[in-house]
């Protein structure tokens, strides 16, 4: 029987698989920085082709993916648009400013997904005295909206307007995965729109690392230089792009059981007095706040029966559902939420 204790703090803390660790420990590995690495380039070579792309770059994290389209997008005293809950601008250390040497834009859109009309009435005018907009960062799914989705007609109407001003697009993908599954979306769709994608392989798809940014060759090749200077280039990695691989083969259709897992709990928290505010469920992230008066309660029940979930902030609460959780242990969870009173 699978450990009851939980964890839904992210879907990060995933530990791989049995099948997935004996596909890695199979591999067939060489030194990538020397371009040896015949299973990083067939993973880089899939990914690629999956979004329609002509290349692909395997990093350590979707943190490094991020960072390094922007310092290739951009040159030192531009601005990038994002929206104020975006990953980017609250969880990479600032790194748009230490890295890249741009300003922020931050843009309040619905749950993290910004508007075509947003971008436009935030694009800065051809004046010295202002830095200028270079590119546009969206984020989907997005993790502090809940794992809000886009609507893909609105991403296209956003594409179209950049590809004609000039303005560059990036997406990042950390959970693009889980929005193709919810949305029936199309990843070649999806690679038509951006110019570049970061595509995180260790949240649902349970790898122990790894991200993949995608785009065309030449913006690839000045990527392979930045993550260099990053101190991004490793060696005998193909053992962990061999884990990506696993999971891109075996783990993405079943996102869905996560997605299920996430509407039975926000289904069971509508009913609860102590809830409110809980935010749309489209993927495998529940965000919801506890009336003030009930947190302390609300943190010594999770803790005494060994449920682990993230808080943002005094009152917000963080569930996100991944390959670790299973059944047995939702039916736990919501036993122990309607056990408060």
């Amino acid at each position: 029987m699978k450990d009851l204790n939980i964890d839904l703090r992210s879907d990060t803390i995933t530990i791989p698989t049995k099948e997935m660790l004996n596909y890695m420990f199979q591999a067939k590995v060489g030194d990538d920085v020397w371009e040896e690495d015949e299973v990083v380039k067939d993973l880089e070579a899939h990914l690629a082709s999956m979004f329609d792309k002509e290349a692909a770059l395997f990093c350590p994290s979707g943190t490094m993916t991020n960072q390094i389209a922007i310092r290739v997008h951009t040159k030192m005293g531009d601005e990038i648009i994002c929206d104020k809950l975006s990953h980017i601008y609250n969880y990479e250390g600032g790194g748009v400013a230490s890295n890249s040497g741009v300003s922020v834009r931050l843009v309040d859109g619905d749950l993290g997904r910004i508007s075509l009309d947003q971008i436009k009435s935030n694009i800065n005018p051809d004046d010295v005295h202002f830095p200028r907009t270079r590119l546009v960062c969206l984020e989907n799914t997005v993790n502090k909206g809940g794992g809000a989705c886009y609507d893909y007609n609105s991403m296209q109407d956003i594409s179209h307007y950049c590809q004609n001003h000039n303005l560059t697009l990036h997406l990042d993908g950390a959970r693009v995965f889980n929005a193709l599954v919810a949305k029936s979306h199309s990843s070649h769709d999806y690679g038509k729109l951006f110019d570049s994608i970061s595509i995180c392989l260790s949240k649902g798809l349970g790898a122990p690392i790894g991200s993949v940014l995608v785009g065309n060759i030449s913006f690839i090749k000045e990527a392979k230089r930045v993550r260099k200077s990053l101190g991004g280039g490793m060696r005998q990695v193909g053992y962990l792009a061999a884990a990506g691989q696993y999971a891109l083969e075996n783990h993405i259709n079943r996102l869905e059981d996560d997605h299920k897992r996430a509407r039975l709990i926000g289904e069971t928290l509508i009913e609860l007095h102590y809830i409110v505010n809980l935010r749309p469920i489209e993927t495998n992230i529940v965000l919801f706040d506890v009336k003030a008066d009930y947190v302390p309660r609300f943190k010594m029940t999770l803790e005494t029966n060994d449920i682990k979930a993230s808080f943002m902030g005094d009152r917000t609460v963080r569930f996100v559902t991944n390959l670790d959780f299973c059944d047995d242990q939702l039916e736990l969870l919501l036993n122990t939420l309607k056990s408060l009173h």
